[in-house]
């Protein structure tokens, strides 16, 4: 408990101390201001949008589109990585493909997607889960493959049905590196989700960090970063929390 708890204060502290030396170099001018603005004054403005409500708007807009993502990427990427590892030859077909597509930039499908589903909601919910479906899909399915042959030899000798397979070896056996995935996932979605709101929104984080560029509102474009970084530092809590509780023999 010792270890978890140093830990906790050191992954809150070095932040924190990022913050105090950018702010020192703000106040005894050794950065420029113009565009690197004093920690204190985006926090400052980062309360003032929030009073107004305009960034209340703008954030419950990307988390919407962000939590549809994960769950439209996400699902599917489990269910598909857990029966490329169970079976050999739906991974012969599958992994190919994965492996072909995994390294095209994200990003750049983006004006293919606007194409296709057009400027409104269904285009940015379509990136959200690309970037999910990637990292969930393949872990998942390294996490099956490295399940003991014995456990899965044992399923199969007493005759368990494919869900039972699913549900009580392969499911639980892959896990840790299921959650690896979905951390990896909402990582990338969260970039996603902030370029295509630059391109194709009226709202949203990534559209207030790109209308405040196109004007030189510096400080409310450090809002709309500070605003996401905090939202995947949040989600990382968040599914380490939940890690913790599925498979709590991992940090035993």
């Amino acid at each position: 408990m010792k270890s978890i708890a140093s830990e906790r204060i050191i992954g809150v502290a070095s932040p924190l101390l990022l913050l105090l030396a950018w702010e020192l170099c703000a106040r005894f001018n050794i950065i420029d201001t113009r565009f690197f603005p004093a920690p204190t004054a985006i926090v400052g403005h980062m309360f003032e949008m929030w009073s107004s409500g305009e960034l209340w708007g703008h954030l419950s807009a990307s988390l919407q589109r962000l939590a549809v993502g994960l769950l439209v990427g996400g699902v599917p990427a489990i269910f598909i990585g857990i029966t490329m590892g169970l079976y050999r030859s739906i991974y012969a077909a599958v992994d190919p493909l994965i492996s072909a597509t995994y390294p095209i930039p994200k990003s750049s499908l983006l004006p293919l997607m606007l194409l296709i589903f057009g400027l409104g909601e269904t285009s940015k919910i379509v990136m959200v889960a690309i970037g999910a479906f990637y990292p969930i899909v393949i872990n998942t399915a390294a996490g099956v493959r490295q399940i003991p042959p014995i456990l899965l030899d044992v399923g199969k000798n007493f005759q368990a049905s494919r869900i039972r397979m699913f549900t009580t070896i392969a499911l639980p056996g892959a896990l840790p590196l299921v959650m690896t995935g979905i951390k990896l996932g909402a990582g990338m979605s969260l970039v996603l989700i902030a370029i295509a709101e630059m391109v194709g929104a009226k709202n949203g984080l990534g559209y207030m960090i790109w209308n405040a560029w196109e004007i030189f509102d510096v400080t409310t474009m450090y809002v709309g970063l500070f605003v996401i970084a905090l939202i995947g530092f949040i989600l990382n809590l968040a599914i380490d929390f939940i890690e913790r509780l599925v498979i709590p023999w991992k940090h035993a």
